[in-house]
């Protein structure tokens, strides 16, 4: 449940309340905006039936949150939020395009690709160190020494860094390296990731799983911001259906679902989605039209010798005219890339 606070409530007031809620053990969470201050308040809501919170001197309303998750909700925070990586905002005017190859494969490979990116306008280079695999015997990466040689293309490039951690023994790891944590789809409902990543002080990259529910995915989100990461982007990369055509079903509705539902960035990642190519750039338009924040695509200098995904990784020329597509569809939308 939420506690409103009247637009002009005194700091006392707001630390009366704050301390009442802390004394009957709820879970507190601030929002303090603009014009009202919001408390999140985690616990047994039957103890507030008991305890007039809403006849505290500040106080406008107590407001019970319906749904399963609670930090997540439109309920929560009426306005959208903006998770900030440096002077990078997602979930504001602006569109941000992630983009690298699915996996550090050499520091040539890498800084090739990071400097055409940046060119064409992506602000985060991707790329895998810790690659969980479907097969054992698939290429896992370079690990440690991929997330180096990530950290000096960011170096020279002055690109974000965006990668997926895979374990809760290597959170730390990777987080010394990347500016942003990636959860991929595998480990949506790792709840043991999910709490070692809600700790640490890095924005966090959410991936939809390929069987997830959107209920399901918002309440791994609420993981996170549970234990105190508010940085949380949500990120649609298709799921699993009846159509064996392509890799997976990209569920675009699944955008302008989440952003009603929830006050988190959504990005979207077509590379996944689709595993062919040639659909990526239809597809990160279409993104782009049903609201999206961002785009996460996946470009390799030379995809026939990827060590992984190389079918749905675009070229640097590919990738240039994805950007300028993507672009005009911005722009009818009133944002900008």
């Amino acid at each position: 449940m939420i506690v409103v606070m009247h637009s002009g409530a005194k700091k006392n007031q707001i630390d009366d309340v704050l301390q009442r809620l802390k004394k009957l053990e709820f879970q507190i969470h601030l929002s303090e905006g603009v014009e009202r201050t919001i408390i999140g308040a985690i616990g047994d809501k039957t103890i507030l039936n008991e305890v007039a919170i809403e006849a505290m001197p500040g106080v406008e309303k107590v407001v019970p949150i319906l749904q399963p998750y609670k930090l997540v909700s439109r309920e929560f925070r009426h306005h959208d939020s903006v998770v900030r990586v440096g002077e990078l905002e997602f979930g504001g005017g602006q569109i941000h395009v992630m983009a690298g190859p699915c996996a550090v494969e050499s520091s040539e490979q890498l800084m090739k690709t990071a400097e055409l990116v940046r060119k064409s306008g992506a602000t985060v280079l991707r790329g895998g160190a810790f690659k969980p695999r479907t097969s054992p015997y698939a290429f896992q990466g370079l690990e440690e020494d991929g997330l180096k040689m990530l950290a000096e293309a960011r170096e020279k490039t002055g690109l974000k860094i965006v990668t997926e951690v895979v374990d809760p023994r290597t959170v730390e790891l990777v987080a010394q390296y990347a500016d942003i944590l990636q959860i991929g789809a595998r480990n949506m409902q790792n709840f043991f990731l999910l709490k070692e990543v809600s700790s640490a002080n890095k924005p966090v990259v959410l991936k939809r799983g390929p069987s997830a529910t959107i209920e399901e995915w918002l309440m791994a989100a609420e993981y996170i911001m549970s234990g105190g990461n508010y940085g949380v982007i949500l990120c649609e990369r298709g799921i699993r259906t009846f159509e064996p055509y392509l890799r997976n079903t990209l569920d675009l509705s699944a955008v302008p679902v989440a952003k009603h539902l929830s006050h988190l960035p959504v990005i979207v990642d077509p590379s996944h989605a689709l595993g062919k190519w040639r659909f990526v750039t239809p597809m990160a338009r279409a993104a782009i039209a049903a609201g999206a924040d961002g785009l996460l695509i996946e470009v390799h200098p030379d995809p026939a010798s990827a060590l992984c995904d190389g079918p749905q990784s675009l070229t640097p020329d590919n990738f240039a005219d994805l950007m300028n597509e993507v672009k005009k569809v911005a722009e009818i939308m009133g944002r900008t890339i």
